[in-house]
């Protein structure tokens, strides 16, 4: 019998602004399970289920978006959504996919220093902290398996590691010269430093709304009074808050350094949340004091049970920060401030970094060398988040002593639960929300017990 032929699928009709809209609000409500799980839920609803982005453009903006500092996934949607609908595309995609974790947070935050000191809450956050070591170190294995490919890759990421945790070298610095190391490396050993950029369907030949073409359209090329208008405009937005907080608070209080730091922090944080922590960490926790290491953790657990970027974190590190420090408000309202000042200074810059690259980038499809510092960086953040777990690990699995300063004791409870959950999440790939809540209920019921 004669195969029938399928007739060719139909070109797919360009999203209303209003559709796209929906979109990204379901996918901002989604979007759990780190940056992973959020780009491969991107990539479902505009690749696959809508056609309205090509698998080649849509890596293409994904591989920008990964050499910009901050949340890729998040930097990705703007990306898609600019692709789709210019400037107001792209901040209602970027909006949406940080709004609905970041109101969460914020309630959680606030059910956080209200109730935090119930026994059973207490319980519940003692037994996050094994899931949080646990999820770090799956980090370093997942993106270790999968970025350290050769001698060269594990020797700078073991440099990292040393660097960070035995000399103290800020992190900013172990990314800039990564970065270098890499560019120079790509010079003369480019096999060594070549990112792979592999993914299903490249040859797919699927009509799409956005495809494989060059770019026809005029709009989306770069100008010089374009680029200058949004550098102005989201230099203004991003500062303003800073500069009225300076002015009327002063240079000393929390609300203005969350806001200079956090600023700082969001050109840095090169490889997403897990290797920004341990500079925030560092900064956060033991020089400016805003919050204890138990209560990073604490931070830590509750972002993974929320949608949207991980880098929420810090949005419940400000939110303590100046909850702490109130004056002259309360301690509930400067924490609502201080949480919106963090998640401002931290996302603004995102939109920044796309609307002003994205046309530019566009316009240099197909150049690769940039790829080659963001493998050797891929590499040193390897080394960085090992510290973070080894950081996390000192703190929880063997805590000091109540009756004994400086002396320390093992948390076998802690050692036993992390084990277990770390083994889960590699060998029989657990969902992470599964491990945060599980973890939890077994520090309940531990605690309980005693």
């Amino acid at each position: 019998m004669p195969m029938t032929k399928l007739p060719p699928p139909q070109s797919p009709v360009h999203p209303t602004f209003s559709e796209a809209f929906f979109v990204w609000l379901k996918i901002g409500l989604m979007s759990f399970g780190g940056p992973t799980g959020q780009i491969a839920l991107m990539h479902d609803e505009v690749v696959e289920k809508r056609r309205w982005v090509s698998d080649e453009r849509f890596l293409h903006a994904l591989n920008y978006c990964m050499l910009l500092p901050g949340p890729e996934a998040q930097q990705l949607s703007v990306y898609i959504g600019w692709l789709l609908h210019r400037t107001w595309g792209g901040i209602v995609a970027g909006a949406l996919f940080i709004l609905p974790g970041a109101l969460l947070l914020g309630l959680i935050s606030w059910v956080y220093v209200s109730f935090g000191k119930v026994p059973w809450i207490d319980a519940l956050f003692y037994g996050l902290k094994p899931a949080v070591i646990a999820i770090v170190c799956f980090a370093v294995y997942r993106i270790g398996k999968k970025t350290l490919r050769n001698a060269m890759l594990w020797g700078i990421a073991v440099a990292a590691f040393l660097a960070i945790y035995y000399l103290g070298i800020p992190f900013p610095y172990i990314i800039i010269g990564a970065g270098l190391v890499g560019l120079a490396g790509g010079c003369w050993a480019p096999s060594r430093f070549r990112l792979d950029c592999t993914h299903r369907n490249t040859t797919d030949h699927t009509p799409r709304v956005i495809g494989d073409t060059a770019m026809a359209d005029v709009s989306l090329r770069p100008t010089l009074g374009g680029t200058i208008r949004t550098v102005i405009i989201w230099s203004i937005l991003w500062c303003t808050p800073v500069a009225i907080s300076w002015m009327v608070l002063g240079k000393e209080h929390v609300l203005t350094a969350e806001g200079i730091f956090f600023s700082k922090a969001a050109v840095v944080t090169f490889g997403g949340a897990y290797s920004v922590l341990p500079f925030v960490g560092q900064q956060a926790v033991e020089h400016y004091g805003w919050l204890a290491p138990a209560q990073m953790m604490d931070g830590m657990a509750l972002a993974e049970t929320t949608p949207g970027p991980l880098i929420l974190v810090l949005q419940f590190v400000g939110f303590l920060g100046a909850y702490h420090a109130p004056a002259p408000f309360t301690p509930m309202t400067a924490a609502i401030l201080g949480a919106a000042m963090t998640t401002w200074t931290t996302f603004i810059p995102s939109f920044l970094f796309v609307l002003v690259g994205a046309p530019f980038i566009e316009v240099l499809r197909g150049q690769k060398l940039l790829t080659y510092a963001l493998t050797a960086i891929t590499a040193a953040v390897v080394g960085v988040i090992l510290n973070l777990a080894v950081w996390f690990a000192m703190q929880v699995l063997f805590p000091a002593t109540m009756h004994e300063p400086g002396a320390v004791r093992v948390d076998w409870y802690a050692v036993i639960c992390s084990g277990i959950a770390l083994l889960g999440l590699v060998r029989f790939k657990w969902n992470t929300l599964a491990v945060i809540f599980g973890c939890a209920v077994l520090g309940l019921a531990y605690r309980t017990l005693q």
